[in-house]
């Protein structure tokens, strides 16, 4: 695992190594918060985009906290490919809500729901590197 300042360093580095197009309108930039959440069905929430009404800001978070829970067992290295999945998965939702697609979304609801009915999950190919 990383320490949370480690994880920190990585998200920046994450971030510096892509195109800065991805960023564009995520004015509020990404976070990696110290939180452990959960959501409504008690599954760990590792990252969230947020869109702000009224034009107010975009942007993404990623909890630590989570990740530590989720994946605190792992190597450095593991860890950090963990964060860049999580990281790669918020900014689809961003590019996806500029382009008005929910496709992302849809497919999140769908993992949810297999989960929770004990199905194994069919996982989506991450996003191009």
């Amino acid at each position: 695992m990383l320490t949370y300042e480690e994880s920190q360093q990585a998200i920046d580095e994450l971030i510096s190594e892509l195109p800065p197009a991805i960023f564009r309108d995520l004015n509020c930039g990404v976070s990696l918060t110290e939180e452990t959440l959960y959501d409504e069905n008690g599954l760990l929430i590792l990252g969230q985009y947020h869109v702000q009404p009224n034009g107010l800001g975009r942007y993404v978070n990623i909890h630590y906290g989570s990740m530590l829970l989720a994946h605190g067992y792992l190597p450095p290295d593991a860890f950090r490919n963990q964060l860049k999945s999580t990281l790669h998965h918020e900014l689809t939702h961003h590019l996806e809500s500029l382009a008005g697609d929910k496709s992302l979304e849809i497919q999140d609801a769908i993992d949810v729901r297999r989960m929770l009915s004990g199905r194994r999950l069919l996982r989506r190919r991450p996003p191009s590197e």
